[in-house]
């Protein structure tokens, strides 16, 4: 939103909106020709759900982490890196074949720079895919790359060994059974260094056979201290195969142990900021020790959060610094029903002042409702900012996220709602912290509200003043004054549009909340159907959605 001219914002003249979508009858707002777009109002789509006053546990950014992510020592560089506060690394062993870059001894350095762990992939010691092992080769190689890793100086950075890789893939039926490799890769392992965690069996997204793993493991005594496997189709599919694999540890008489996913998204979600907020939320939810991003395309990038291999940031990469920039202890987030794709997830600082809120997954008319606020430090009146990044496609680099608005809101029981007009690939955040109570927004001011698909202005029928008077939209009228809106803010995110020539109030007839219901003006009498919430796209457009 912008002043047509500076002249015009110190002379107090209307502003313009550069384009604002409303659902109403048709508006985009101008400053004294305003603009206003609308359809007919409806209520939030889909809603998210954040209590603050419930934890889950301490933030760790389990999801930062990914495969491949760094390239050689230099590669991406250390800034970038560093930004999303990477929490794990999957890399190949020193002078493993399956790679051209990402020797584990070549990039240790860069990753404890950084804090962040490694997992060792020991099947990458071979090239190919399925993988060129023989038994003739693979028992020495296994001594090598733990002595190798005893003497290193990133021994300490190393969190697990990961024997293999994705067997239902990657095992061919001649090399004998994967359970008898498993078996005997394990115990040399631990002959040599008992101490180091396991972590396996790491299939693919396909664990079907994962009963019979885990009941050779137990004969054996092998199970793996750490659970791996991966991700790859959608982040709606984690709750099921943890309620699979779960059922199977109890079924067996096995502890639960950590889980690892070690690879994770699509490879048509993989750089798109929305898609990937929803594993993000469910690796929170669910308690997920570690997750790491897939490589699809290039190692390298972080997972695909950059355009190519240490190249810029795409629109994905500023999802994971706003969750890098999470502190204290992530809260409860309950999403809609699954059909709607919205998720998130959610932070409450340690001194409980700044909640921050990141969500993404859905498209069209949204809200976060964010609860429990009566037990932060975050008091009666809080300032909200929504900002957006917007996805351009995995290849194609980001400046950066962009601010859609900032707002006072006065909490009510605990509570406010922030409405959202989203994108599928789009993620968003909110990020709430203390406020001063009632202020300015940034919207309150006059205008003319014209509609963005028509270009037609909002207007009451025949420029009429008396209350019940219809609204419409219009062809522009400079010197009619019932084309002017003074916008007020009502406090909460929630303002009263009144109507500049008969200082009458926007309101919808009988306050009637169904669809297609007419528009008009009244007396200011204090009913709901005088509020509205104003929500911006993110490309110069609002909508105007009626309380």
């Amino acid at each position: 939103m912008r002043s047509t001219t500076s002249a015009d914002a110190r002379s107090g003249a209307p502003r313009t909106l550069r384009r604002a979508t409303a659902l109403l009858l048709g508006a985009v707002l101008t400053a004294s020709g305003v603009g206003l777009a609308a359809v007919p109002a409806q209520a939030a789509t889909a809603t998210l759900v954040v209590n603050a006053s419930q934890t889950l546990r301490p933030v760790t950014h389990v999801a930062t982490g990914s495969l491949y992510g760094l390239a050689d020592a230099n590669t991406p560089s250390d800034a970038l890196v560093q930004a999303i506060k990477p929490n794990t690394f999957v890399q190949m062993p020193h002078e493993g074949k399956q790679q051209g870059t990402g020797d584990i001894l070549a990039v240790a350095a860069k990753a404890q720079r950084a804090n962040a762990k490694l997992v060792l992939r020991m099947s990458d010691y071979y090239a190919g895919w399925p993988y060129q092992f023989s038994w003739d080769t693979w028992l020495p190689a296994v001594r090598k790359m733990v002595n190798d890793s005893l003497a290193s100086p990133y021994y300490s950075s190393i969190v697990a060994y990961a024997p293999w890789n994705e067997s239902d893939n990657t095992w061919l039926a001649s090399n004998g059974t994967f359970e008898d490799f498993w078996t005997r890769t394990v115990r040399e392992i631990k002959k040599i260094d008992p101490n180091k965690p396991i972590q396996g069996p790491s299939f693919s997204d396909n664990i079907s056979t994962m009963r019979t793993f885990m009941q050779n493991a137990k004969n054996t005594n092998t199970v793996p201290d750490i659970l791996a496997w991966h991700e790859l189709i959608r982040s709606g599919k984690l709750i099921t195969d943890l309620q699979t694999v779960n059922g199977i540890l109890a079924d067996l008489g096995i502890s639960q142990r950590p889980i690892d996913i070690e690879e994770y998204a699509a490879p048509s979600e993989v750089g798109l900021p929305g898609p990937l907020v929803g594993y993000i939320a469910k690796f929170e939810r669910y308690g997920i020790t570690r997750a790491e991003l897939a490589f699809w395309n290039q190692s390298g990038t972080l997972g695909d959060l950059l355009t190519s291999r240490g190249g810029s940031p795409n629109a994905a990469y500023w999802l994971y610094t706003w969750y890098a920039q999470m502190s204290g202890n992530m809260v409860v987030t309950t999403p809609p029903n699954a059909s709607t794709g919205i998720d998130g997830a959610a932070s409450l600082s340690a001194d409980k002042k700044t909640l921050s809120v990141i969500v993404g997954g859905g498209s069209g008319d949204t809200a976060v409702q964010l609860t429990g606020l009566g037990s932060t430090s975050l008091g009666s009146a809080v300032t909200v900012k929504v900002e957006r990044t917007q996805s351009l496609g995995r290849t194609v680099a980001s400046s950066g996220a962009t601010t859609l608005s900032t707002s006072t809101y006065t909490v009510t029981n605990g509570s406010i709602t922030v409405p959202i007009s989203a994108t599928t690939n789009d993620a968003y955040r909110v990020t709430v912290t203390p406020g001063t109570g009632g202020g300015d927004t940034g919207l309150a001011g006059t205008y003319r509200i014209s509609n963005a698909h028509s270009g037609l202005l909002l207007d009451t029928a025949g420029s009429g003043t008396s209350a019940g008077t219809l609204v419409q939209q219009t062809a522009a009228n400079g010197s009619s004054t019932s084309q002017v809106w003074n916008i007020t803010d009502a406090g909460s995110g929630q303002y009263k549009l009144v109507n500049s020539k008969s200082g009458q109030v926007l309101g919808i007839q009988n306050a009637s909340t169904s669809q297609g219901a007419p528009a008009l003006i009244w007396g200011d009498t204090g009913t709901a159907d005088h509020l509205w919430t104003v929500a911006p796209d993110g490309a110069g457009h609002y909508k105007i959605r009626n309380v």
